[in-house]
């Protein structure tokens, strides 16, 4: 299948994809020791992020909300140290340092994802986008696409997320107006927190046996990312940022560029992303005129996680033949 644009689509091979290997400095490398770094970003935000590898080339990763650098381990531990790999706590979140709330939209993010390239001296990068990443990276490469080599765009959307969330198959146009509705009712009453959390952690099990059933993926590689996440977005006063972050994620839209964005492009989706949904990804393939569609039937909003042995090698191909390094 072909888009009108060129955007090709690989559709999710049924037999099995061949195994993945890791180099044994990749095996061996700790990411909870990975050294933290800081950089001064616009409005004066202290930003925290992380390089990896010493590669001649580089790979910038712009993270999902809430998740953080153990979310990119299949990728990291693949092309760990044939290339440098980087990632950031967006401002407002972790160690990054909090803003104005004015100062927390997604160009706020993809200025400070220039000042960290900026920082260390790059010229030039493919940049990875994951969930609200995929956002961050289209809003870098319309503002700065002399910086961009390539864009991966993992499980995302083009902006205005509350218009496709949680509706897989088409959107229904008054979610969004309920979705503000609902956060700014968590936001002013942060006493449900709590409870929140207590609902998440009771849904652990039963989402570990949906992504078995999706994908097959075992719980010893999904419970951890899960724990994890959990653990960051309930801790401090994150969940608050976060909760504010996703209306910045509604009032988005890199739509109208998309078709001007011609930077080489690996869009990838799953076929059970309620987040995220499949036809979104298959816009932005649709729009860019210089992208891959690659759809996975047995995913979800956790591609990479669950699929590494089909996403990794697609990733491969992508940077030793289309990027422009």
């Amino acid at each position: 299948m072909r888009y009108p644009a060129g955007s090709p689509t690989r559709e999710d091979p049924l037999e099995a994809a061949p195994s993945i290997s890791c180099a044994p400095e990749a095996a061996s490398l700790d990411l909870d020791r990975v050294p933290k770094r800081t950089v001064v970003g616009a409005h004066g935000v202290t930003l925290a992020y992380w390089v990896m590898g010493d590669g001649p080339r580089t790979l910038l990763l712009a993270n999902g909300l809430g998740g953080r650098l153990y979310a990119w381990e299949p990728l990291i531990r693949r092309f760990f140290p044939e290339y440098r790999l980087i990632t950031w706590d967006y401002r407002g979140l972790f160690e990054s340092g909090r803003p104005a709330r004015r100062h927390m939209s997604i160009a706020d993010h993809a200025g400070d994802a220039r000042a960290i390239l900026d920082a260390e001296g790059i010229a030039r990068a493919v940049t990875f986008g994951w969930s609200m990443g995929v956002q961050v990276a289209l809003e870098l490469a319309t503002l700065h696409p002399d910086r961009i080599a390539g864009l991966v765009l993992l499980n995302g959307t083009y902006g205005h997320a509350f218009s496709s969330a949680f509706q897989p198959l088409f959107p229904f146009p008054w979610i969004g107006r309920w979705g503000h509705v609902a956060i700014e009712h968590l936001v002013d009453h942060p006493e449900l927190t709590d409870h929140i959390a207590a609902l998440y952690k009771r849904t652990m099990t039963p989402t570990l046996a949906l992504f078995w059933l999706i994908s097959r993926t075992p719980a010893a590689r999904t419970r951890p990312l899960l724990e994890r996440y959990q653990s960051d977005i309930f801790g401090g006063d994150n969940f608050h940022t976060f909760l504010r972050m996703f209306q910045d994620l509604d009032a988005h839209s890199a739509y109208h560029h998309l078709r001007e964005l011609d930077a080489p492009a690996l869009v990838v989706s799953g076929r059970f992303d309620l987040l995220t949904p499949a036809y979104q990804s298959r816009e932005i393939a649709r729009r860019m005129p210089n992208a891959e569609l690659l759809h996975l039937d047995r995913a979800s909003h956790f591609a990479l996680v669950e699929r590494p042995e089909a996403v990794l090698p697609g990733v491969a191909r992508f940077l030793d033949g289309r990027a422009r390094w």
